[in-house]
């Protein structure tokens, strides 16, 4: 199958490209490379370097993609609050546009990276499911909301089928150290570089860790699938506090470097866990990897 995988330079969907090509997918990576990386397209996925808000139409005249894996994205939940005008504009716009290429070329299927922590909110339930209320407590996750909603639309009027992928928080190796949801990437780097971590807050929040080939093998498996078109989370329904994580990183890593304590974020979420059941029933798809594994992995990308 001919894939177009929009954001294939970036982290998560360098690891989704690496894995279609496995599966002798034919693979075209959709990247500006603002924060993706040249060296994280793999060999044998062809290059078009531009901005998801292009709509991506020369992919869609010279690839001609049966399928599309969508991984484009403002990701920064800060910046989302700074600049939400931003954050629509990427992620929004650029969805609809990609959408609507799609709807003209006949596309099969569409896989979408959405998130299930920013689209739940503060949660009632632990874990949540697919039908916890919905309550975004950022433009990111409203932005991601809203691209599920034009997810529905294109299915219901151009018969596009889709399957939204909730993911919890994604970690392993090729992520960012700097962006909002590299906790991770930001303690292997440093416990690499032997310098003390910072923890906000009394590191009590929680958050539901899953490894990137395991959310890459989630792609797959949805691409695959005559599943139902909606929405399925991507998570292993363990929550870890940020000081257990920090432990089991410094524990793997052999280093005896206590982390400091700061300030809590205003408005930061205290915990976030998704139930990945119905992925299980839908396609397949379970978690595999470890924690202490996949955190020992990624300590050894980083160099700690």
């Amino acid at each position: 199958m001919r894939v177009l995988v929009t954001g294939g330079a970036g982290f998560i969907g360098s690891h989704v490209s690496d894995l279609l090509l496995e599966n002798s997918h034919e693979v075209a990576v959709a990247d500006d490379l603002s924060s993706g990386k040249m060296e994280n397209v793999p060999d044998g996925a062809k290059l078009f370097e531009m901005d998801v808000r292009s709509g991506c139409r020369e992919v869609f005249e010279e690839f001609r993609p049966e399928a599309v894996i969508h991984h484009a994205a403002q990701m920064d939940v800060r910046r989302s609050v700074a600049e939400p005008d931003f954050d629509a504009d990427v992620n929004i716009l650029g969805t609809v546009r990609l959408l609507q290429n799609c709807a003209e070329h006949d596309v099969s299927k569409f896989v979408f990276a959405s998130t299930g922590g920013a689209i739940y909110g503060e949660q009632d339930e632990f874990p949540a499911t697919e039908e916890h209320p919905q309550r975004p407590i950022s433009p990111y996750g409203v932005s991601k909301l809203a691209g599920e909603r034009y997810l529905h639309y294109f299915n219901a009027e151009h018969g596009l089928p889709y399957t939204a992928l909730r993911y919890a928080n994604v970690y392993g190796p090729r992520q960012d150290p700097h962006g909002e949801a590299g906790v991770v990437a930001i303690f292997c780097g440093r416990l690499a570089r032997s310098e003390t971590s910072k923890i906000n807050g009394a590191g009590e929040q929680t958050r539901d860790y899953v490894f990137v080939r395991d959310v890459a093998r989630a792609n797959l498996l949805a691409l695959e699938s005559d599943a139902p078109s909606g929405a399925y989370n991507v998570g292993t329904g363990i929550e870890t506090s940020v000081n257990e994580l920090y432990e089991l990183l410094r524990e793997s890593a052999g280093k005896d470097l206590p982390p400091e304590h700061g300030p809590a974020k205003p408005g930061e979420q205290m915990r976030s866990c998704v139930d990945a059941t119905l992925a299980g029933r839908a396609f397949g798809w379970r978690p595999e990897v470890e924690i202490s594994s996949g955190l020992g992995e990624t300590l050894r990308y980083f160099g700690a």
